[in-house]
């Protein structure tokens, strides 16, 4: 299991949680989640409380439930009991807080957003060939899309080699990259185009594909010249990668009086397809 501890924020409060590189998924605190949603003075003894009845209840999460090492308020690395995505979702059902629903939302799409991020480099080109011309796109969309995954792999090697880790700091730079060139982060992409679970790659039109690429491409091109050393040199890299593609994208916009970046998704693109 490789393991990168982070704090997530939910409206100002902190929840400790593990990504877990090898399973793809984080692991939440149980305790900072109780915290947040009980607003209780002892969360531990309220989470005490709740694993004893949901135990004597027989809930099977309860006993899936198991503990990491986090660092706790003293800065010393503690055992903590911590439930993933899927396992929170049932033990929030569990906690009655007006904040359930907001929260269960604010999980699902922070589970997203990393797997978005992070599954593209482990997909095999023969695998990801089948997949899209099932679902109906252009070969000419297929071969960007391709040659965007065989890019995006190029950069996250180049990461690794920087000591970059897999999870949230991979997701950290690559939001630097695409708000440098799209003027939006990941997030407030994604909700330009209507998506929700789906691949925001999947979903770019073959223009904004190719100056994704073209910014990636460059990132891993400036890291290998000026060799970053940890995450906040190459956050300053990963900025630089994107305004390639942002002269770009302004140029071309200049020349077509058409903007780049739209709420084009591959539902629309599809559609229109299959119309013609």
């Amino acid at each position: 299991m490789k393991e990168n501890n982070a704090i997530q924020i939910f409206e100002d409060r902190k929840v400790r949680s593990v990504w877990d590189a090898t399973a793809e998924k984080w692991y939440f605190s149980i305790v900072d989640v109780v915290a947040v949603l009980t607003d209780s003075v002892d969360a531990n003894a309220y989470w005490r409380k709740l694993k004893q009845r949901l135990k004597e209840e027989g809930n099977e999460t309860v006993t899936n439930c198991h503990g990491l090492k986090m660092k706790a308020s003293d800065g010393k690395m503690r055992m903590t009991d911590v439930a993933d995505t899927e396992q929170l979702f049932r033990l929030v059902q569990s906690i009655p807080s007006p904040k359930a629903e907001p929260f269960k939302l604010w999980l699902a799409e922070l589970a997203s957003d990393s797997l978005d991020e992070m599954q593209d480099p482990e997909l095999s080109i023969d695998k990801a060939l089948k997949q899209y011309l099932e679902l109906g796109y252009s070969e000419n969309w297929i071969n960007q899309r391709l040659k965007s995954i065989e890019i995006r792999k190029e950069l996250t090697d180049e990461w690794k080699n920087r000591g970059i880790k897999e999870g949230i700091q991979f997701a950290t730079l690559t939001d630097i990259i695409t708000r440098a060139w799209s003027d939006r982060t990941t997030k407030e992409y994604k909700v330009l185009k209507g998506l929700k679970k789906e691949n925001l790659r999947d979903n770019m039109t073959n223009t904004e594909l190719i100056l994704n690429m073209l910014a990636e491409a460059s990132t891993k091109d400036i890291s290998q010249a000026v060799k970053p050393k940890g995450l906040e040199a190459s956050k300053k890299v990963a900025k630089e990668g994107g305004n390639v593609a942002k002269v770009a994208l302004k140029e071309l916009e200049s020349k077509t009086g058409q903007k780049v970046v739209s709420a084009i998704n591959a539902k629309k693109i599809l559609g229109l397809k299959n119309k013609e």
